[in-house]
């Protein structure tokens, strides 16, 4: 039981860390952004458009190569379940703003839900954590491991579910914000970071604690069982006994009394108690029966 105990803990522990880590990092979901590119200028001279301006008169310009694709730049982005961070093509900087302000206002309410979800969840990990390390300590007291372990089981499962609702609703609300949301930040293409993967992860261990924990204290509860009912099997067993031993001995005696009652009153009337068969000679009968015919 203990080593069951051991794998919940730090598989519970594992889905935490995991948890923590992927909801404060910004890396779920990555991709490109494709931008016009800037303006060439003294100190920019790659990377940029010549437009070829007469420097006497800035406004005229006098011709571009730049067609097509060559007319943009695609810049790295990455975004997280609070802040989405993208390239800044000036430097070597990254610029980031909140994912809830670039989301559709038709969909804030379900990204509102998904935050709320996922803080439970970590909340959630972090009591059935709890709960499975007081077990740990008062492992001797059986009764109270249970009740600590069929709580800490509970409180999993539900974190588990709260999880799982609040990657799928991210999911479904970054799918809507990349066909809705501003056109300065729509990707050009996009695919699921790290940080989404480490989510995931998360839930995984966190379902492998729950299922470990309800097998650990449903195989405690069987055997618990098991264990009360031999008990009580090799009670009554034992209870039978005496209840057969008290009863023969009091048989015994109660026959032995009756047999002194009945000499004592065999030899106050004269009468001699007739002697029991296993004691009688039959050969002096026979001879004795002889005689006295002669």
């Amino acid at each position: 039981m203990r080593s069951r105990t051991l794998l919940s803990l730090s598989l519970n522990f594992l889905a935490l860390f995991f948890a923590i880590t992927a909801f404060v990092s910004t890396y779920w979901c990555v991709g490109t952004q494709r931008v016009p590119k800037p303006k060439c200028s003294k100190l920019r001279t790659h990377q940029c458009i010549d437009y070829g301006v007469n420097e006497t008169d800035p406004n005229k310009v006098v011709y571009s190569w730049e067609t097509g694709d060559d007319r943009f730049l695609f810049r790295q982005f990455h975004t997280g379940i609070w802040i989405s961070c993208e390239e800044n093509i000036h430097d070597e900087s990254e610029r980031c703003r909140s994912f809830i302000d670039l989301a559709p206002p038709s969909e804030k309410g379900m990204l509102w839900l998904s935050l709320v979800s996922e803080l439970l969840y970590i909340i959630l990990l972090v009591v059935g954590f709890s709960l499975m390390c007081i077990e740990l300590i008062h492992s001797s007291n059986v009764i109270d491991g249970l009740k600590l372990n069929a709580f800490a089981a509970v409180f999993t499962v539900l974190s588990g579910l709260l999880g799982m609702v609040a990657h799928v609703m991210y999911t479904q609300v970054f799918q809507v914000t990349v066909s809705l949301g501003p056109p300065d930040w729509r990707p050009y293409n996009w695919d699921y970071g790290w940080s989404f993967c480490v989510a995931w992860a998360s839930f995984t261990c966190c379902m492998g604690a729950s299922v470990t924990t309800l097998n650990t204290y449903t195989k405690t509860v069987i055997e618990f069982r098991h264990k009360r009912k031999t008990f009580e099997q090799s009670l009554r067993e034992e209870q039978a006994r005496e209840a057969y031993g008290y009863f023969r001995d009091h048989s015994l005696h109660s026959i032995s009394k009756s047999l002194d009652v009945y000499s004592s009153q065999s030899l106050k009337s004269g009468r001699r108690p007739p002697l029991p068969a296993d004691s009688l000679d039959f050969a002096d009968f026979s001879a004795s029966l002889g005689e006295e015919q002669c």
